[in-house]
């Protein structure tokens, strides 16, 4: 297993087993979020056979799966408010990792600089670069009444899957 800690209450991880259950309960992990969708590689196992023995074990478990590559705005809003909501520290796997700590990346973007996640997720193995326009895009960002969100003088409309681009709505 091959833990990577972003910070105090969130470690990523490539795909796990059910086997792998008992260590990450033991290591101290009281949640367990899986970003994969069920079906992706044959061989991967379901989020249901996950998820029992995940409770079995005393770990709490949502399954938040993001297609590689389409990480939209919502699935990085219901990943902050997962990490709200569920007791820490939290365990999240995917394929690779990657997808984890690219939703974590972009739901720390309003409360950390852009250089201290990509130093953070660099440290920990995962190369954020690609979406480093997209961070300062995200931490730039207010929304105003039309639902729009501000950058600076234009307004966009957030893509609703990730391409590192933005809708431009000018006036």
């Amino acid at each position: 297993m091959d833990i990577r800690r972003l910070d105090k209450k969130l470690s990523v991880s490539p795909q796990i087993s059910a086997g792998d259950l008992v260590a990450i309960y033991a290591t101290g992990f009281r949640t367990l979020i899986c970003n994969r969708p069920d079906g992706e590689e044959p061989a991967q196992p379901d989020f249901e056979e996950i998820e029992t023995a995940a409770k079995n074990t005393g770990l709490e478990t949502r399954h938040l799966p993001v297609t590689s590559g389409m990480v939209s705005d919502k699935d990085v809003a219901e990943f902050e408010q997962a990490l709200r909501e569920l007791p820490g520290p939290v365990f999240a796997y995917c394929r690779s990792g990657m997808r984890s700590a690219i939703l974590w990346a972009l739901s720390q973007a309003r409360h950390k600089s852009s250089s201290e996640i990509l130093g953070t997720a660099r440290a920990a193995g995962y190369d954020l670069g690609k979406i480093e326009q997209r961070i300062a895009n995200v931490a730039n960002a207010t929304s105003n009444a039309d639902g729009f969100h501000s950058m600076g003088n234009a307004p966009y409309i957030p893509h609703e899957h990730f391409s590192g681009q933005f809708l431009i709505r000018r006036s």
